[in-house]
């Protein structure tokens, strides 16, 4: 790497908030590789992202050159529609002390993670970047996608008013080490991993899955979205004539990051339930939602600039797979935390 060619450097001092959570730890190791020693991170026994005081104290003392926000609440359709006001409540306090701390503070550069279901449930498949704010949300969970949209417009605001130089990128369905498989509040491939791996030891003759089987997500291992966070703190610059424009020709302030391929939730459950060794039937609960019927990102601009997904569905889920004993130890998957 040459550090006079990127725009961050293996000097600056880079703080991932989040570290702790899957896509924040798999950041730091891929921030690591790259030659970038100097992280910073913050335990939770040392502070309090929810509180605007310790944040700005804590920046003061620190002083970070770059910030990436990787820390969010975070959980499935059942924890979303549980606990509505602690999503969008709890999400927008994280996320709004650390961006208007890092802008006041004089942080060089700032990388803000979102999530693909800030897009319209109905969204044109495969999903563009200018799809935003153009229809309904899935209600499942609206609340923690308005907490993002409002992440990623805040960042474009301050690049806009006073310029910030802060990025977004928008992943889609993420699973990987580091992931929460806890029984109620886990995303589909922890979740499914968990039900058929308790089966397959407890002989159980059949699992039963929520929906119908029948929607289409696209899946990203977290390895790969670290390694494209890394690439765009180094090579993406919004205001530079090459960048991703919208379709009216204006600068994109977000990516989307995805695999460019999905499948049924049908496919994913038989798929784990091979690599697992479950023999049993597999049966689907109809009266349970489905979320949106598809959701598959256009990854064309990132891949225009230079990066693409390198993990398949398959090798990712036989990797999870051989260490899912070792996933379960993680204090995570006992307990509902907030991934600080």
């Amino acid at each position: 790497m040459n550090p006079t060619q990127t725009l961050i450097k293996p000097s600056n001092k880079i703080y991932v908030a989040g570290h702790r959570g899957m896509a924040g730890s798999a950041i730091c190791r891929a921030l690591s590789k790259a030659g970038y020693s100097n992280l910073l991170t913050s335990p939770r026994a040392d502070l309090n992202l929810l509180d605007e005081a310790a944040v700005k104290d804590w920046f003061e003392i620190n002083k970070p050159d770059v910030v990436v926000v990787a820390a969010a609440k975070v959980g499935g359709i059942l924890a979303n529609n549980n606990y509505p006001a602690d999503f969008l409540l709890e999400n927008l306090k994280i996320q709004t002390n650390i961006i208007e701390t890092a802008w006041r503070s004089g942080v060089q550069r700032l990388l803000f993670l979102g999530s693909s279901c800030i897009y319209p449930k109905f969204a044109i498949q495969p999903i563009k970047e200018e799809s935003l704010l153009t229809g309904a949300l899935e209600t499942t969970n609206e609340w923690y996608a308005i907490a993002k949209i409002a992440g990623i417009k805040l960042c474009q605001a301050l690049r806009k008013q006073h310029g910030f130089d802060a990025i977004s990128l928008m992943p889609t369905n993420l699973y990987g080490p580091g992931d929460n498989y806890h029984p109620s509040n886990s995303h589909v491939i922890a979740a499914l991993l968990r039900r058929f791996y308790e089966a397959h030891q407890n002989n159980a003759p059949s699992v039963t899955c929520w929906g119908s089987g029948t929607p289409r997500r696209e899946f990203l291992h977290v390895d790969d979205l670290a390694a494209a966070a890394v690439f765009c703190l180094e090579n993406w610059d919004p205001s530079r004539i090459e960048a991703p424009k919208d379709q009216s020709g204006e600068p994109l302030h977000y990516l989307n990051v995805g695999s460019g391929s999905d499948v049924t939730i049908k496919e994913l459950a038989e798929l784990i339930a091979e690599k697992i060794g479950f023999k049993g039937l597999i049966n689907w609960d109809s009266s349970k939602p489905d979320g949106t019927p598809q959701k598959l990102l256009d990854v064309g601009k990132l891949k225009l600039l230079g990066w693409e997904a390198k993990i398949s569905t398959d090798n990712g889920i036989t990797a999870v797979v051989e260490n899912y004993s070792q996933e379960l130890k993680n204090p995570r998957n006992q307990d509902e935390i907030t991934k600080l």
